[in-house]
């Protein structure tokens, strides 16, 4: 009997080695003539650079600058594996790439930064921001990256999403809420730890607080943080410490989960163990996201009495991944034309995604929405976008005012766009393979 993981391996291997990567660059109209060439090129081309020399905001309209996105990285922390390198890194963003265009209808745009200095990449963001109406941090290690980003934000007049945080966050989150309807308990009222302390830890700290969630407690490798705490500490730390664990408990992990209701990891593999979740409340609830390999395996955590586990696996139940949330996350900031990201707009995301699993439907077994066809996840992404673009609107950061309806066709069209477009490449590769 083979292998699954290798066969995985091998197939994945040969895929990307016969299409030499995921991704490429086409035009949106066909150039057949002189014609085509003087209106798309010279002399044509350079009545629309008039107009946005005139007024920059019309890069805009005349321009793809409004549906594109940067994935900027410097492959210094992709998720399970490390710091492995700008080159090695760009896999990833590929296939990021192809997720923001089949689900979002998003051009994204994968770039690795040759270098590991924050100024640099700050400074390289800046440069491209011309060209872009977004830009998307991704796997870049920890606290370097929450300099970065916020940096950028402040600086930038297009948003900056850090898909690492904020959009963990917006699914944790979604889960979350879902999970605490299914076992019948108040989000005011419970009692949640987090072990892990960077990107995705941070980001489920800010979205919980912004929720009204109950008392949270934070650990890292040196168990919990609290305000006082002296070693392996850093600024944003410190704002976790200020911000919970307002009893002030110490000790390591072991000691914290004690009577918690939720346990969330976002740390490594085999962190978890059964005696901490048979030292939890009734009913727990465990969401142990390491990715390949969670913090405890699925089946460990239900024997040791978890009511409901999430991991981020495929192949188990109540899988919690970004996928679900940054594709039309983005499509509704485009579409909306948004300066910058909100808490609000965050908020939207989230709970567009948790109310996409029907109170009928939800069960311990699905707190998150799961797709069996595209279609399903085409939904979901539209359903995004929507309530991401509204919440842009009523921030006051928007700079279009698009209605429900407007946004909904937009996302459509360009999705169905999309998919003719892959199936004309796909007769192509056949034809000529």
């Amino acid at each position: 009997m083979s292998d699954p993981e290798s066969n995985t391996k091998d197939r994945a291997l040969d895929i990307h080695k016969k299409y030499k990567g995921k991704v490429e660059i086409i035009g949106k109209a066909a150039l057949n003539d002189n014609d085509d060439l003087s209106l798309f090129y010279t002399p044509g081309v350079a009545e629309v650079s008039n107009a946005i020399k005139s007024n920059f905001e019309m890069s805009y309209e005349y321009t793809n600058r409004a549906n594109t996105v940067a994935i900027i990285s410097d492959g210094t922390r992709v998720l399970g594996l490390g710091d492995i390198g700008p080159e090695a890194g760009m896999p990833v963003l590929e296939g990021k790439s192809m997720l923001f265009k089949k689900f979002g209808g998003v051009d994204a745009i994968p770039i690795e930064v040759g270098s590991k200095d924050e100024e640099d990449i700050i400074k390289f963001a800046k440069m491209i921001e011309p060209s872009v109406g977004a830009i998307n941090i991704e796997d870049i290690e920890v606290p370097k990256v929450f300099r970065i980003t916020k940096r950028l934000k402040n600086e930038l007049k297009i948003p900056v999403f850090h898909d690492d945080r904020e959009g963990t966050a917006i699914v944790v989150r979604a889960a979350l809420m879902n999970a605490l309807a299914v076992v019948g308990k108040k989000p005011k009222s419970v009692k949640i730890v987090v072990n892990g302390s960077g990107s995705a830890g941070l980001g489920i700290v800010e979205i919980l607080e912004a929720s009204s969630i109950g008392e949270m407690v934070v650990c890292d490798t040196a168990g919990a943080i609290y305000e006082g705490r002296k070693n392996n500490m850093n600024e944003f730390k410190e704002w976790i410490a200020k911000t919970t664990n307002r009893k002030m408990e110490t000790g390591d992990l072991l000691n914290a989960v004690k009577g918690a209701d939720v346990l969330i990891g976002v740390s490594n593999k085999g962190a978890f163990t059964k005696e901490m979740i048979q030292q939890m409340n009734k009913d727990p609830i465990v969401f142990a996201l390491a990715n390949p390999i969670s913090e405890i395996d699925y089946n460990d955590a239900k024997a040791a009495g978890a009511n409901i586990v999430a991991t981020g696996r495929s192949d188990r139940p109540n899988q919690v991944n970004n996928y679900l949330s940054f594709p039309g996350f983005f499509r509704g900031m485009l579409s909306s034309m948004a300066s910058k990201v909100t808490d609000s707009m965050v908020l939207a995301a989230s709970d567009a995604i948790a109310s996409s699993v029907k109170k009928s439907q939800r069960s311990a077994d699905y707190i998150i929405p799961k797709f069996y066809n595209l279609r399903d996840y085409t939904a979901l992404a539209v359903r995004i976008a929507v309530s991401v673009a509204e919440a842009a609107v009523k921030s006051g950061v928007a700079r279009t005012r698009f209605d429900r309806d407007e946004i909904k066709k937009e996302t459509k069209m360009l999705l169905s766009r999309y998919s003719k477009i892959e199936k004309t490449t796909d007769r192509l590769n056949k034809k000529y393979q």
